[in-house]
């Protein structure tokens, strides 16, 4: 069975879902977890500190992501510090600007200046990653989330992105980049080849790992048993 450790690039599940988190953490996949207020709204929690508290509690050997929800830099710092507090594995997600547009990069270095390990996301241009290179603290671990999908998602290949990311922050050996949200399989294995540090993978991608270099001709007869298999079960006729 394919094992994550063939590959070099860490694999995060990305989600909000307690069940999932708690699967994937159990059946070794994953290297560490990203959320965000968005996928905790899907997830449907109501109270953040403690779904927080309860991840925490049955999470504790790897890095959690969990972001601000304020869109004033003063109130983001202090929920940022109360974020960090929780646990020693928790990486406080700071996106690089707020709604109208303004840079975060101040209270990045000011919260990466005083140790708390961020996780800097919404990232989607090259001037925005030397930015962030620039800010961050070099001696503690951070993260550079680069939503790779979403530059895809606007008919551009990230790849070249995701590699001038690379060579930008290659100097500093705690800022680890991450390709976020995959839109499939195989942008594992392009974030790797680019040299990537990390990649989010939703539990949808994440249960086709094993999947990584299937037999294409044992795949093919797989997907012609599924088809005769579900025309038989439907009692389908042609008279």
């Amino acid at each position: 069975m394919f094992k994550t450790s063939d590959l070099k690039i860490k694999i995060f599940a990305d989600g909000a879902k307690l069940e999932d988190m708690l699967k994937a953490y159990k059946e070794g996949w994953v290297s560490g977890f990203t959320t965000n207020p968005t996928l905790m709204k899907q997830a449907g929690v109501t109270d953040y500190k403690a779904f927080a508290r309860e991840v925490l509690s049955k999470i504790t050997d790897l890095p959690v992501s969990f972001e601000v929800f304020s869109d004033d830099f003063e109130d983001m710092e202090i929920q940022a510090r109360k974020i960090a507090g929780w646990g020693k594995n928790v990486n406080v997600k700071i996106p690089v600007t707020n709604t109208r547009g303004e840079s975060s990069i101040p209270l990045i270095k000011k919260l990466s200046g005083s140790g708390i390990s961020l996780n800097i996301t919404a990232i989607m241009t090259i001037e925005q990653v030397e930015e962030v290179a620039k800010a961050i603290n070099p001696g503690i671990k951070n993260i550079i989330s680069i939503f790779a999908g979403r530059i895809a998602d606007t008919g551009r290949d990230p790849v070249p992105m995701m590699k001038r990311a690379v060579e930008i922050c290659r100097g500093n050996t705690n800022a680890h980049i991450l390709w976020a949200s995959p839109r499939e399989l195989l942008n594992i294995i392009q974030a790797e080849e680019a040299g990537c540090h990390i990649i989010t993978v939703a539990p949808d991608i994440l249960k086709k790992l094993p999947l990584i270099g299937k037999d294409l001709g044992e795949y093919s007869l797989d997907t012609v048993k599924m088809f005769y298999s579900d025309g038989k079960s439907q009692g389908f006729r042609i008279e």
